[in-house]
């Protein structure tokens, strides 16, 4: 494995970047064949969907098929559409349209169907026309689950390309049309890769590695903390893992090598340091968890007792598991159906509205020195 530094990665991406957007498909196959060993034909045929389709078990296209109704079902509620007031004769608000084409990245190191379910679901109900799938293929095929709810989910194009290349495939348009927006966490070159094109097209987010926090006290099971804590540990070495308790039994309990245990005074230091951590995931297994998850303000997402882990929110529940890393749940949110929309300010504005306000105007552009502005509102009688 390559091992570089944070400003050694970002040259390394960006040499690669521009090698692809200067060369086209002959650098994009050169990467393909060097990461993937994959020399073949990009986009993913017809046959290879069917033979998918044939190698999984009715009981998991079951399972595929629930998971997905439970996700739609809970995103379908969070849809927002275009909002008009009127207000001395005068139209105002805000008109929301879907993104045109939209690209998502699932990771190939350990293939995360989920993660397919989790960004297409709420873009098809947006109303998003095109979506495209790239992935890395291993010993050139594309895992069959992904394939499977790929054309469940109608995606309309995938590919069988991975890392920084497919990152550059969809932003420049190679050997595709480029896409408007890129979702889907990725590595540390993904996300870098998703980090320097952003301006060329839209991105999600820089996810970065997993993480969990738990907030206990002597209340929570003790077997199901260290569970809890550990799944999340399981995605890579990077990933991480909090435990903010008061207990000093549960403390000693979950006492490991990659656990970072912390014993708090009360439950006001455990609900600071979380704040603080601003976790992806913010499990709340306490005595009274509504009045501290009411304390909480930077997390990615909350879940609260002991029926809620993480594993059930990343497939069943029907919550979004795309959510802000590396303390970017300060500033970001959730993924979710908005995040594949467009709000256009609108307005539409009488006379009467105008004239009567336009000195409001007038002042500030002869407060901002904009001749011009002021003329352009004083033209007009």
């Amino acid at each position: 494995m390559l091992i570089l530094n944070d400003m050694e990665i970002e040259e390394y991406v960006r040499k690669i970047l521009q090698d692809i957007r200067k060369n086209g498909e002959i650098a994009l196959r050169k990467y393909a064949e060097k990461f993937d060993g994959f020399d073949g034909d990009f986009r993913v045929s017809k046959a290879e969907i069917i033979e998918a389709k044939r190698s999984i078990s009715e009981e998991d296209k079951k399972v595929i098929e629930e998971v997905i109704r439970r996700v739609e079902d809970y995103h379908k509620k969070f849809f927002e559409e275009t909002k008009i007031f009127v207000r001395n004769w005068a139209l105002y608000g805000l008109i929301c349209k879907p993104l045109q084409r939209i690209g998502i990245y699932v990771p190939g190191g350990k293939p995360l169907p989920s993660t397919l379910i989790m960004i297409a679901i709420p873009a098809k109900i947006a109303g998003v026309n095109e979506i495209v799938l790239t992935t890395p293929p291993k010993n050139g095929k594309v895992n069959p689950y992904i394939l499977y709810i790929a054309d469940l989910l109608e995606v309309d194009e995938i590919y069988k390309i991975g890392g920084v290349q497919a990152i550059a495939a969809m932003a420049f348009g190679i050997c595709m049309r480029k896409v408007d927006k890129i979702f889907g966490p990725g590595n540390k070159f993904v996300s870098e890769a998703k980090r320097q094109v952003f301006g060329i097209v839209g991105i999600d987010s820089l996810a970065g590695p997993s993480e969990i926090c738990i907030i206990a006290d002597e209340t929570a099971n003790k077997e199901y903390v260290l569970a809890d804590l550990l799944s999340q540990l399981e995605h890579d070495r990077d990933a991480k893992a909090w435990l903010l308790t008061t207990s000093k039994e549960l403390a000693n309990y979950c006492m490991g090598e990659r656990i970072k245990v912390r014993l708090c005074r009360d439950m006001e230091e455990c609900i600071a340091l979380a704040n603080e951590i601003a976790p992806e995931h913010l499990q709340i297994m306490v005595k009274e968890p509504l009045e501290v998850a009411e304390r909480i303000y930077n997390a990615g997402a909350i879940y609260i007792g002991s029926y809620t882990p993480v594993a059930a929110a990343d497939y069943f529940l029907g919550v979004n598991h795309v959510l802000p890393t590396n303390k970017a749940a300060r500033f970001c949110s959730v993924l979710t159906v908005m995040d594949f929309m467009k709000r256009i300010s609108f307005a539409w504005v009488s006379r009467q509205e105008f004239m009567e306000n336009r000195k409001l105007g007038m002042r500030f552009a002869e407060i901002e020195g904009m001749k011009l502005h002021k003329q352009a509102l004083e033209v007009r009688k």
